[in-house]
């Protein structure tokens, strides 16, 4: 395990060297990862360090307003950027193909905000199993292997690349970040847009974002997975109100870890899983039927795509 004092002095001196005298981006998700670089850097960087928090409108319910309150403090930089991601990702199905087109709108962005506040540099939360999966084939990470080649920044600085998300949080509690920041549920840098087969769309964000709420809402606070969500599969026949509808199907998925290399599926109660499906089933215009993800890492990956 990671000796929590010594890496925080190691890595603000190594933030500092390689800053230098030059003005920093750093890609602020809210998620324990970038939430414990911003910390470090600030500490090294000071004003120099410019927080930017991009909503691509594949972010949970009410995100963006969490993430704005949880660092009023750190005049976060906040880019609307839906329109933009939503274009870049018409007609994709691939999952490959998504999460590059994804890492190279990040970067663009990214680029943008630093030429209009003078940063030179970038920062961002890579951690090791980041770097595993996306070196490894398994899947590109929109911060590793989905980036682009050609990019503008003079260099990108990642102080917890040789972490993996135990030891993150481990750094976080060192610091002093608030729990709910601490022990904030992995999200993937692509969003939403991951946990649906196929093309990304409006219809299929809001549907997938309402049934993640619902899944968050029934198990977080009683069974504190290390990851829930849902996720839309396609669809398939159902009945609703006495007629057929060829509706969405939805798959929900609670998992335990440690580190993310590897996952075992929560064995949940049979009341919880009939009162989520009931749920999903009845707010949810349009979705046909729930199904519960039992497969482990590997196998599996946690995510769908």
């Amino acid at each position: 395990m990671v000796n929590v004092e010594e890496f925080i002095g190691e890595a603000i001196q190594r933030i500092r060297d390689v800053a230098g005298e030059e003005r920093v981006v750093i890609a602020l998700s809210g998620g324990v990862d970038s939430s414990v670089c911003a910390a470090l850097a600030a500490r090294a960087i000071g004003d120099a360090l410019i927080p930017i928090y991009v909503d691509t409108g594949l972010m949970r319910k009410g995100e963006t307003g969490q993430i704005q309150a949880l660092f009023a403090d750190m005049n976060l930089h906040v880019v609307d950027a839906g329109d933009e991601f939503f274009e870049a990702l018409r007609g994709a199905t691939d999952p490959e193909e998504k999460r590059k087109i994804i890492g190279e709108k990040f970067i663009r962005i990214f680029e943008r905000e630093a030429k209009r506040t003078g940063a030179t540099m970038l920062l961002q939360g890579t951690i090791r199993s980041d770097r595993i999966e996306s070196e490894g084939g398994i899947k590109s990470h929109h911060n590793v292997g989905g980036m682009p080649l050609d990019m503008e920044f003079s260099g990108v600085i990642e102080p917890l690349a040789d972490l993996y998300k135990d030891e993150v949080r481990e750094v976080a509690g060192g610091l002093g970040l608030p729990a709910e920041i601490q022990h904030r549920m992995p999200f993937p840098g692509p969003g939403l847009a991951v946990r649906m087969l196929g093309e990304v769309t409006r219809e299929k964000v809001m549907i997938v974002r309402e049934a993640n709420a619902i899944v968050e809402e029934c198990l977080v606070e009683e069974f504190e997975p290390w990851q829930c969500f849902a996720a839309l599969l396609g669809r398939g026949t159902g009945v609703k109100d006495g007629a057929r509808l060829h509706g969405w199907i939805v798959a929900i998925r609670a998992i335990e870890s440690q580190g993310g290399m590897t996952a075992e599926p929560l064995l949940l109660p049979y009341d919880t899983l009939t009162g989520m499906v009931s749920r999903i089933t009845s707010e949810i215009p349009g979705v046909a039927r729930v199904v519960y993800d039992l497969t482990p890492k590997p196998p599996a990956t946690i995510e769908y795509e």
